[in-house]
């Protein structure tokens, strides 16, 4: 269970809440998660130039309390990171915690993609199973624990891209249900199934009884 909100750890007012990740796409994503509630959202490339934090960690929840804590610390303010991948039961897991560099260091979606329908390659659409995670972590300035948050959302691997939605592996994850990828999904109609928006239900709540006393 979470932790419950430590408000004597926040000075300003409204507080500030500052976003981990340095994906401008990710960025934006997670501040629509975020809108409404009663704190200046601000992203680390808002501050001077902080170091970058390795992802050692071999789950999500360790990658994302790593950089929610060295962003606390670093920037003084509430922090907020998430850490999120693409599970693949053929693959075994993979990519996993290595979703965002599956293709190799430098590497961009069109190359994660490329990578992974070649590892795919001749698997029949009921065995190209997956499941996207998200893990949130949220870390208030002058130490305590972190308080994490996960969310899945469960879907198949396409044999092609379709979409011009969205970021990462949307064009190849499609919702049987609605039969389309996350990239042929409007952001709201995306936000109705995705890991993210899932563990961002759970953040929301509890920055909600933060502000609030």
């Amino acid at each position: 269970m979470p932790d419950s909100p430590d408000t004597e750890r926040l000075a300003s007012s409204p507080p500030v809440l500052v976003l981990a990740t340095a994906n401008p796409d990710k960025a934006r994503e997670m501040a629509a998660l975020l809108q409404d509630l009663p704190f200046e959202i601000k992203n680390r490339a808002d501050f001077a130039p902080l170091p970058e934090v390795e992802e050692t960690a071999d789950s999500f929840s360790g990658n994302a309390i790593l950089k929610a804590v060295a962003l606390a610390e670093a920037t003084g303010h509430l922090a907020l990171a998430d850490d999120s991948g693409l599970c693949v039961d053929a693959l075994n897991g993979a990519p996993g915690v290595w979703s965002a560099r599956y293709a190799g260091p430098g590497c961009t979606y069109a190359d994660n993609n490329r990578k992974l329908l070649r590892e795919l390659a001749g698997v029949p659409l009921e065995r190209r199973t997956a499941h996207f995670v998200c893990v949130v972590a949220i870390v208030c300035p002058g130490g305590g624990s972190p308080v994490t948050f996960e969310g899945r959302c469960d879907g198949l691997i396409a044999t092609q891209a379709s979409g011009a939605e969205g970021f990462g592996y949307d064009p190849l994850f499609v919702i049987p249900a609605e039969g389309l990828s996350f990239a042929q999904m409007t952001p709201v109609g995306k936000s109705r199934h995705s890991h993210r928006a899932r563990a961002f239900e759970g953040a929301r709540s509890w920055l909600s009884r933060l502000a609030t006393g």
